[in-house]
């Protein structure tokens, strides 16, 4: 049996986390919760419905999604594929199987879950959001001549291939930098739409002006540092 683990950064998610958890399909070997200098009840929600829950209290969507692989790396038994969702309940945790599937059936190392128009729910991704990831993945065509049109953060890799990313990124630039590396590792990728929805609670990036500017500098600091290496 394939073996899945799924890390789950979350900052003041209380109100979500445990529907993400809890919709996560019964297959999946461990689910890994990163308490990310959360100050509301993120932590209790997340073990009251069988999460391992991991503390990081530096900031940043990448230095949570480090903490869990470091975790999984102490691991006597490595998994095969890792899974990354968010903890806001704006994807839909049940969709894992669909955003696994490439893998398992196709071979493919690296798979997005592509938050196409036609499946969000209206008003769930701002115009940064929107604007951000139309101008990172042209970017990425124009440069590398990739195929990704998201940088949609429910996204499976094999175990395997996401330790020779090397990943390092600490905050915002983290599914940029990953997606980079598959391109220049030459990993086999794929998208698969998926459904989106209105977050619980308030996007800690996109839903302010800082969070948007400084997610907007990280990500285009990760595509032109490629572009001329």
């Amino acid at each position: 049996m394939t073996d899945i683990k799924v890390i789950i950064p979350a900052y003041n998610e209380g109100d979500s986390i445990a529907h993400v958890v809890s919709e996560l399909p019964k297959s999946v070997s461990e689910i890994i919760v990163i308490n990310n200098n959360s100050t509301d009840n993120t932590a209790l929600n997340a073990k009251k419905v069988g999460a391992t829950v991991l503390t990081e209290n530096r900031k940043g969507y990448g230095y949570a999604c480090l903490k869990g692989i470091d975790y999984i790396a102490k691991q006597s038994k490595q998994p095969d594929i890792i899974v990354f969702i968010d903890g806001d309940y704006s994807d839909y945790p049940e969709e894992l199987d669909k955003v696994v599937a490439p893998i398992l059936n196709q071979d493919m190392d690296f798979v997005i879950g592509a938050r196409t128009k036609k499946l969000r729910e209206a008003g769930s991704m701002t115009f940064p959001q929107i604007f951000g990831n139309e101008l990172a993945t042209l970017l990425m065509k124009l440069f590398f001549g990739a195929k990704f049109t998201d940088l949609g953060p429910f996204r499976a890799i094999k175990y395997e291939k996401l330790k020779e990313l090397n990943m390092e990124d600490k905050t915002y630039g983290w599914t940029v930098e990953m997606q980079l590396k598959a391109l220049r590792k030459k990993l086999a990728y794929t998208e698969v739409p998926v459904r989106y929805k209105k977050r619980i609670g308030v996007s800690k990036v996109s839903g302010t002006v800082k969070g948007a500017i400084f997610a907007g500098v990280k990500i285009l600091g990760w595509i032109f540092k490629y572009s001329i290496k």
